[in-house]
């Protein structure tokens, strides 16, 4: 059995290093993207056994994202191919008050997926999702949900689900009580303060668990100040975020939920969940591309096996 699977979109992304910006440069770098793809990458680094799930246009950006996934160790086998739509493409562009991103992703390959792409999803000990796939199409929110209600991997396995709300692709209102509903229905949740500010106006952390009180395991990310891990009957957990010389935000969430994911998966103390997720994401943070560089072993395993004594405090 896999260790788990993610379902989502892959894109191409077209990148320039900063400070360059989009309007000022001759050429640009592509990389293979999409949240769940991005989190199926860092995964495979860590040692899982993963797999990428979604459908890509035939054209040569689908090669470069299969290419991207195989050689980084993640399983394809349910890849479907879409020759009369395209892979979905974005480009960032650095400015001086972030990261803008532009999407050309309308009518893309992995917008045409439904409930029945799910009969080809293996089995596996955890299914990754994200609040982008529902925003994509009706039938891709028809999926989503079908793989919520149906835990179509079988008894037993973790849902995990990462809130990710873009608002280039709907409004609050109308993501408000989607995702609030997709979240509820998890075993693990991950979630950006700023953004659950957004959805739901809930101030703090604390608050948030308050309005999402069913998962067993909720995260709740607050940028360079730390994240807290709230896990059912017992106290929160809070690791501040360590400093680090921030080159790229995109893509650093994705590999924070690698990190966490494979922690839960190896049952690991949950402090060192979230100093794997740290590990991970800073890594992210220091690269241009939406996927982090490999990750080093010798780290992760100390930090794994606890020797690296994360600073945690409860909140």
């Amino acid at each position: 059995m896999l260790d788990a699977v993610c379902i989502g979109e892959s894109m191409i992304v077209g990148s320039v290093p900063p400070p360059h910006r989009l309007r000022d440069a001759h050429s640009v770098s592509l990389h293979c993207a999409g949240a769940e793809s991005n989190v199926a990458i860092g995964l495979a680094a860590l040692g899982g056994d993963v797999a990428w799930a979604g459908r890509l246009g035939g054209d040569p950006f689908a090669g470069h994202i299969i290419d991207v996934l195989r050689q980084s160790g993640v399983d394809t086998r349910c890849v479907e191919y879409d020759s009369s739509a395209p892979t979905g493409v974005y480009f960032k562009d650095p400015t001086g008050e972030g990261t803008q991103v532009y999407y050309y992703r309308a009518g893309s390959a992995a917008s045409r997926m439904g409930p029945g792409f799910l009969d080809k999803v293996p089995a596996a000990r955890a299914l990754h999702l994200s609040g982008i796939t529902p925003a994509l199409s009706d039938t891709c929110a028809q999926m989503v949900k079908t793989a919520v209600d149906g835990r179509r991997l079988g008894t037993g396995s973790i849902l995990s689900f990462d809130v990710n709300y873009r608002p280039a692709l709907w409004s609050v209102a109308e993501a408000a009580p989607v995702l609030g509903e997709l979240a509820e229905s998890a075993d693990l949740v991950f979630t950006g303060l700023d953004e659950a500010q957004t959805l739901w106006n809930t101030a703090t952390p604390d608050d948030v668990r308050e309005l999402l009180p069913r998962p067993t395991a909720l995260v709740v990310k607050d940028g360079a100040v730390g994240a807290t891990l709230y896990l059912r009957d017992q106290p929160p957990v809070h690791l501040p975020t360590p400093p680090v010389d921030v080159v790229e935000a995109v893509g650093a969430g994705d590999a924070f939920a690698a990190g966490v994911l494979h922690g839960l998966l190896r049952e690991a103390a949950p402090p060192v969940w979230l100093e794997l997720g740290h590990y991970m994401a800073s890594l992210a943070l220091t690269s241009v591309g939406d996927t982090a560089p490999a990750p080093d072993p010798h780290r992760v395993e100390a930090i794994m096996a606890g020797r690296t004594r994360p600073t945690s405090s409860d909140t």
